[in-house]
């Protein structure tokens, strides 16, 4: 189980650090992990890559905050950049979001669980 409190501090790691640079060496570090395993462990156990992860929260975040100044603090270098992204995931332009009753598409946050089911056997001797 160890390893998912690893991943789990990787990721707590990850969320902290939205809003700068990421290296995938540093947070396969608190995972104790090489990068190559870590970014294969990674996409085995979500089913989406570290850096599509990465990408996905910071536009979740930022649309959260929904401000040009404020989507430059996760990594786009200009509004137009952000701007792209932002209707790739959500279909609709960061001012339509502001519009009342809009809905957007969000990435949560990860998590680990795991859960272990046993079957006990009776033992038959003769």
């Amino acid at each position: 189980m160890d390893i998912l409190n690893r991943l789990a501090e990787s990721i707590d790691y990850i969320e902290k650090y939205l809003d700068q640079p990421l290296k995938h060496e540093e947070i396969a570090k608190i995972a104790y992990c090489s990068k190559f395993h870590y970014q294969r462990m990674f996409y085995m156990l979500t089913g989406v890559t570290l850096a599509d992860y990465i990408r996905k929260r910071r536009l979740t975040v930022a649309a959260q905050k929904l401000a040009a100044s404020h989507s430059l603090k996760y990594g786009y270098n200009t509004p137009e950049s952000f701007l792209r992204a932002f209707s790739r995931l959500h279909g609709i332009s960061p001012s339509q979001a502001r519009e009342k009753g809009r809905t957007l598409r969000a990435f949560p946050r990860l998590s680990f669980h795991i859960q272990i089911k046993g079957v006990l056997k009776k033992n038959r001797f003769r």
